[in-house]
């Protein structure tokens, strides 16, 4: 069963303005491409940030660093853009989970290291191998 409503194609242009916000982020923040190692350095791009962000630019710097971080998940395992049940965009996985970057960006941006966006990203293994276990054990 399928947890996210559907997916955005690949070259919808919704998708196509998420990827392009997330290359403009990774230039402009020099990160080293979309993978688990660049994820870390982004963790600690938004804890510098959060103290010294102005009001008014907030929503845009979760909107545009969510951009990024939804690619990586993407990049990385596999993901696709989709809406979410609640019709948020985010980033389905497997046909299993959904996660909504810019939510998970804001968190980090609130409450600091203790929502890091790199424990979470690391995080993502464990919780489709729980979800596939879990799957497993109702149809056996």
């Amino acid at each position: 069963m399928t947890i996210y409503t559907r997916s955005m194609p690949d070259q919808s242009p919704q998708a196509q303005a998420l990827t392009t916000t997330a290359e403009e982020v990774r230039q402009q923040l020099e990160l080293p491409g979309y993978g688990g190692e660049a994820v870390p350095h982004l963790s600690r791009i938004i804890d510098a940030t959060r103290r010294s962000l102005a009001p008014a630019e907030r929503e845009g710097f979760i909107t545009a660093v969510g951009c990024y971080l939804g690619e990586c998940l993407v990049r990385t395992y596999h993901g696709v853009w989709a809406a979410g049940p609640d019709g948020s965009t985010g980033v389905g996985i497997a046909g299993q989970l959904f996660f909504n970057p810019f939510f998970l960006v804001k968190e980090q941006l609130d409450k600091g290291t203790t929502a890091s966006v790199a424990a979470f990203f690391a995080s993502v293994p464990w919780r489709l191998a729980d979800k596939a276990a879990a799957h497993k054990a109702k149809i056996s």
